[in-house]
């Protein structure tokens, strides 16, 4: 796949979570076998908004970068950041804080590292 559709996917990815958890974190979260119980829970899942919206927008505003030094650097980033992902959703999984939908996070994350380091091996 070549780089602008990648980041174009990955970024739309992005996208999408992002605002899904700042506008309906009540709605997304208990799919995961996680509540929302209070204000300051909410604002936690707009927060996390922040940095899947700065992936997204990394990915997105990069999606003409030609292949080089900088474009190998970009994707080894993005799969040790989907790496970062994979450890912590596989942690909540494990542990039971994510049931129910919240298994198909790591397996997200996972294939999202996978494509990651493909393509930052075609560089």
């Amino acid at each position: 796949m070549n780089n602008k559709t990648f980041l174009t996917a990955h970024g739309s990815v992005y996208t999408v979570f992002a605002l899904a958890l700042f506008f309906m974190p009540t709605l997304m979260w208990p799919m995961y076998g996680l509540e929302i119980h209070d204000k300051y829970a909410y604002f936690l899942s707009q927060h996390t908004s922040i940095f899947l919206g700065g992936i997204a927008t990394i990915s997105l505003l990069l999606r003409e970068i030609e292949a080089g030094k900088l474009a190998k650097n970009l994707f080894l980033a993005l799969t040790i950041s989907n790496g970062l992902g994979v450890i912590i959703t596989l942690y909540a999984g494990v542990t039971g804080i994510f049931v129910g939908f919240g298994w198909s996070d790591p397996a997200f994350f996972t294939l999202l590292s996978v494509m990651s380091f493909m393509q930052m091996k075609k560089q």
